[in-house]
C-alpha cells in the first residue's frame, strides 16, 4: 500500500516550468509484532530496535500465570506465585518496552504497553497488600465491621478497579478494528478476560471469593489473550536472517469481512427459494433470403474493388 505526495518547484533545476516532482512513500500494512494497529510509515534511518516484541512477551508470561491461577490448573488458587513476574518482567519491564514504543513514534503501543506495564505493578501490590506487605487489604478491616462485610467489600473494590481496566481496554479495542485479525483478537479475548473477572468480583461467594465459573471463564480468556501476544511477538521478531519457515498471512479484519460478505451472498443466492429459473436462450432465426443475397452482393463488390 502507498501513497504519492507531490512537491511543486519553480526551479529550473528542480523542475522544469514548475512541473510537479512526485516522491513515493511505502506504507506498510498493520503488524500485530510492530504494535501497530494500522498502516504506517517504515522509518528510514531507525537507530532502536522494535521493542514491541518484548512489551507482548512481558504481558503474555505474565498473563499466563495468572490465567494458569484463575482457571486452577492442579488446585492452586493463591496468586502470589505472579508477584515477582507482575513487578519486573509484566511491570517494569514492559513499562521500559512502552518508553521505547514513544522514542520510535508509535503512540498506540506506548499508550498501551506503559498502561499495562503500571498495571502489573499495581496488581502487584494489591497482591502483595493481601498479604500484610501493604496496608490496602488492613484499610477495609479497620472500620469495624464484621469479616463477611469486609471481605465483600474487598472484593467489590477489586471489580471497580477490574471494571476501570475493562473499559481502558474496549477502548484500545476500537483502535484495532483496522488491524489483523491476530492483533485484534488480542485485544478481543483481553477485554473479555477483564469482563468475566470484574463481574466475578462483584458475585462473591462464601467467604468473599470470586465466583468461581466466572473466574474460571476470565482465566480461558486471559490464556488465549497470553497465546495470542505470544504470536504477534513472533511475528514482530521473525525477519529475513532468523526465519526458517514463513508465519501464514494474517488477514486483515477488512478483508476477513469482505470474504465472510461475499461467501454469504454467493450461498444466499445459490440457496434461495422462490428464485426464477433461468430462460433458455430461443434459437435465432436462420437469415431472411433477401439478406444472404445483400451479404454475397456485398462480398463480390469488397473483392473486386481492393482487388
Amino acid at each position: 500500500m502507498s501513497h504519492e505526495a507531490k512537491e511543486y518547484t519553480n526551479g529550473a533545476s528542480n523542475g522544469v516550468n514548475g512541473a510537479p516532482l512526485t516522491q513515493t512513500e511505502s506504507m506498510l500494512p498493520p503488524h500485530g509484532g510492530a504494535f501497530m494497529p494500522g498502516p504506517y510509515k517504515k522509518k528510514q534511518f531507525r537507530e532502536f530496535a522494535n521493542p514491541a516484541p518484548l512489551g507482548l512477551s512481558a504481558f503474555a508470561l505474565t498473563t499466563f500465570i495468572l490465567s494458569l491461577v484463575n482457571i486452577g490448573s492442579r488446585g492452586i488458587h493463591t496468586n502470589s506465585i505472579v508477584l515477582g513476574c507482575a513487578y519486573a518482567y509484566g511491570g517494569l519491564v514492559q513499562l521500559l518496552a512502552g518508553m521505547w514504543e514513544m522514542a520510535v513514534g508509535n503512540t498506540f503501543g506506548a499508550t498501551a504497553l506503559s498502561s499495562y506495564g503500571g498495571f502489573w505493578i499495581s496488581f502487584a501490590i494489591i497482591i502483595a497488600g493481601g498479604n500484610q506487605s501493604y496496608g490496602v487489604v488492613a484499610a477495609y478491616g479497620a472500620s469495624g465491621l464484621p469479616k463477611e462485610v469486609v471481605e465483600k467489600h474487598v472484593s467489590s473494590a477489586l471489580g471497580f478497579y477490574l471494571t476501570g481496566w475493562w473499559i481502558f481496554t474496549t477502548i484500545l479495542l476500537f483502535c484495532t478494528l483496522r488491524s489483523t485479525v491476530a492483533f485484534f483478537s488480542l485485544f478481543l479475548t483481553l477485554d473479555m478476560a477483564f469482563l468475566m473477572l470484574s463481574i466475578a468480583h462483584f458475585q462473591t461467594e462464601e467467604g468473599g471469593a470470586p465466583g468461581k465459573n466466572l473466574t474460571i471463564a476470565g482465566g480461558v480468556f486471559g490464556m488465549i489473550a497470553a497465546f495470542l501476544a505470544w504470536y504477534n511477538a513472533l511475528a514482530g521478531l521473525l525477519d529475513a536472517k532468523n526465519r526458517l519457515v514463513l508465519i501464514a498471512r494474517v488477514l486483515k479484519i477488512r478483508e476477513l469481512l469482505a470474504n465472510r460478505l461475499t461467501a454469504g451472498s454467493q450461498s444466499q443466492s445459490s440457496t434461495s427459494h422462490g428464485a426464477r429459473p433461468a430462460r433458455p436462450e430461443r434459437p435465432r432465426p436462420p437469415p431472411h433470403k433477401s439478406a444472404q443475397s445483400s451479404f454475397l452482393l456485398w462480398r463480390v463488390w469488397r473483392s473486386d474493388i481492393c482487388s
